[in-house]
């Protein structure tokens, strides 16, 4: 008996056609595709196979850091620059008045961020076990990429966020200034405890930290705390930043 009902196959099909629609836009625009994925690869070629000092240890401790720097760029940009940029050029709102749903517009780009993480990750770890000796057992290549593709969530909550509150002409700006330096205090460049005190502990309340922390306990690289305390506070920032992007579209559409 088949209990898929009309309605359901066609919000299915407007999930589909929504995301496929983004991903031929993204596809048609290199700027924002090539240094996606490049950026991530290219660190870790130079810091984690070229210039490694202890290649085997560094290269697999950098392959799973360089993996979460991957993922959170195309949460960030896809949804903040994205959705900033469309709002200022109109499309966002005609979107909001067309009959799509809310829904398809956010989960054709969660869609999006999972596949650029997928692509990205898949790179790193080629580079990593052909170049750079790094030797897992299967479950283990399986267990990171099921953290890092989840484990993007909470990124594409807090680009929603800001997606709804930046401007188009400040986006990318204000967005960079986030991400990188996130990026470098949560340890994604260079091991954490390489770090002055202060920062590392600064670092606890950084999401990419404890994503980070959460995939290198797949490999005994990571420097304590539970795997129930970075899962709760990840979700945590998905929650919070959840609602701060409904108040923040509400807000909206109120001015």
């Amino acid at each position: 008996m088949n209990t898929v009902t009309p309605a359901k196959m066609s919000l299915l099909n407007i999930f589909v056609l929504e995301s496929i629609s983004e991903l031929k836009r993204l596809i048609r625009t290199p700027a924002f595709c090539l240094p996606t994925i490049l950026f991530p690869v290219m660190f870790y070629v130079f810091f984690g196979v070229i210039f490694a000092k202890n290649p085997t240890s560094a290269a697999t401790y950098l392959m799973i850091t360089y993996c979460v720097f991957g993922i959170v760029g195309p949460a960030l940009f896809s949804f903040g620059v994205g959705i900033a940029v469309e709002r200022g050029q109109g499309w966002f709102n005609l979107k909001e008045v067309s009959p799509m749903p809310a829904s398809a517009y956010v989960i054709s780009r969660v869609v999006l961020s999972g596949l650029f993480a997928a692509i990205i990750i898949t790179i790193l770890f080629a580079i990593g076990s052909l170049a750079g000796n790094v030797d897992l057992a299967a479950t283990q290549w399986l267990s990171l990429s099921g953290i890092f593709i989840l484990g993007s969530l909470p990124f594409c909550a807090i680009g929603l966020t800001l997606g709804l509150m930046l401007k188009s002409n400040s986006a990318a700006a204000i967005i960079n200034l986030i991400y990188l330096p996130m990026s470098f205090l949560s340890g994604l460049w260079i091991p954490i405890n390489m770090m002055p005190g202060f920062l590392q502990q600064f670092a606890n309340v950084l999401p990419p930290y404890h994503l980070a922390q959460l995939a290198l306990k797949v490999t005994d690289m990571d420097v304590g705390g539970s795997v129930i305390k970075h899962i709760t506070i990840l979700v945590v920032y998905s929650v919070l930043f959840s609602f701060l992007a409904i108040k923040a579209y509400y807000r909206k559409n109120k001015g």
